[in-house]
């Protein structure tokens, strides 16, 4: 069964990052195995999805974590192949979103999803409080020793 692993960075950079309650992933291309997908915006925007979640999931993070997203395309007629493959991909997660035109995308890619998502980091635990002191027990009046007692010594 092949590993679900997104692909390793193809450049210098983190391809996720926590930054206090904000995991910020780097942008994802359709890529599997070392290589664009077959298929087009459809397949890469698909693959680029399944890539987002994995980086997501690295952090404890979900599609649903999401606030917001910037996807980038190399053609604009392909708007709406691209919004079909993401909205299936995003199932009922809907993230504020920015699609934007762009000349041309690393390794030839067609399309690229960055993602900011919000995951508080848990606050730390409170500390277990420790058992009450035990008092320590009165002590008892001194008493005299019996003359008796005392002969024995």
């Amino acid at each position: 069964m092949a590993s679900k692993k997104a692909p390793a960075p193809l450049g210098p950079y983190t391809p996720v990052v926590r930054a206090g309650d904000w995991v910020i992933v780097s942008g994802q291309l359709g890529i599997k195995d070392g290589s664009l997908v077959a298929g087009g915006v459809s397949a890469q925007t698909t693959q680029a999805v399944k890539n987002l979640k994995e980086r997501l999931k690295e952090q404890g993070c979900t599609l649903n974590d999401i606030a917001k997203t910037l996807c980038f395309l190399t053609d604009m007629d392909t708007f709406a192949t691209f919004n079909e493959a993401y909205v299936a991909g995003f199932a009922g997660a809907r993230p504020a979103r920015s699609t934007i035109g762009v000349a041309a995308l690393p390794f030839g890619g067609a399309v690229e999803i960055e993602a900011w998502a919000y995951k508080p980091v848990a606050a730390p635990k409170p500390a277990a409080k420790k058992p009450a002191a035990k008092k320590p027990a009165a002590k008892k009046a001194a008493t005299k020793k019996s003359p008796a007692r005392r002969a024995k010594k």
